[in-house]
């Protein structure tokens, strides 16, 4: 039975409180208890300050909502601007060097790894922040620049640069990022080890090296065939094809 003498507003707060530090168990198995969150965790606690920045923001007091960011900023190295819409149940891990924009949007359940930037690249008053959406991981160092869309579930590599829009349950890694795997529609199984994210241009740069290492050694034979060194032929390949350059004295102009 709910207690009617609790504030609906305060009971509110304490549930917010509570998922927060559930998410911080579920998601870094460093975490040994609640206590240690509430007290050790500088991403959590950048979190309920910037709740705090973001109300006085709505109410139109701006400037204490500034001073509020940037204690936040003094204390975790988080920087969140106050007017940032954060959901429930993000986790910021470590949180040092991490940066959201005045209008960046940041859905339930993500996770954000340290330094990741969410940034704007206009300097119009208007949406120039990512839109993140529930349950995206972001990798440590990952920038995303402009107001582009995040879909659900998606992953961004680590250190990877992202200026085009993520469809949901999509990876993407490189700079800039590119799609390196689409989702199934499934939720991942697990929110950490992205670094270990296959690049398909890894496989093709490879390939592509392997058989510039094949050209080589055909063009080396090639280059000792017409020296008249002869070449050690296996069954099954081509020969050098050795083309005579015509007698300039012959059918030339006298």
């Amino acid at each position: 039975m709910r207690n009617t003498w609790v504030p609906e507003g305060i009971r509110r707060v304490v549930e917010r409180i509570r998922e927060d530090i559930q998410a911080a168990m579920e998601n870094d198995p460093a975490a040994r208890s609640a206590w240690e969150v509430v007290l050790c965790y500088p991403g959590v606690h950048a979190l309920w300050l910037h709740r705090i920045a973001h109300f006085f923001w709505e109410r139109r007091r701006y400037l204490l909502a500034r001073l509020v960011s940037h204690l936040n900023r003094a204390l975790t190295g988080v920087e969140i601007h106050p007017g940032a819409r954060i959901g429930r149940r993000v986790f910021i891990d470590h949180g040092m060097g991490v940066v959201i924009g005045e209008t960046a949007e940041v859905g339930d359940e993500v996770i954000l790894y340290q330094g990741v930037v969410l940034g704007g690249t206009s300097r119009q008053k208007a949406k120039r922040h990512p839109t993140v959406c529930r349950g995206v991981v972001i990798g440590a160092g990952a920038i995303l620049l402009g107001p582009i869309t995040v879909g659900e579930y998606a992953r961004i590599g680590a250190g990877s640069v992202v200026v085009r829009s993520v469809p949901a349950h999509a990876t993407v890694v490189g700079v800039p990022a590119h799609v390196a795997r689409l989702g199934n529609g499934a939720r991942p199984e697990t929110a950490l080890e992205h670094n270990r994210i296959n690049d398909p241009l890894e496989g093709a740069l490879e390939e592509l090296s392997h058989r510039f290492l094949e050209l080589e050694e055909r063009v080396a034979q090639l280059e000792r065939w017409i020296r008249g060194e002869g070449v050690c032929v296996e069954e099954g390949e081509r020969l050098p094809l050795l083309v005579e350059e015509p007698d300039s004295k012959e059918g030339g102009a006298t």
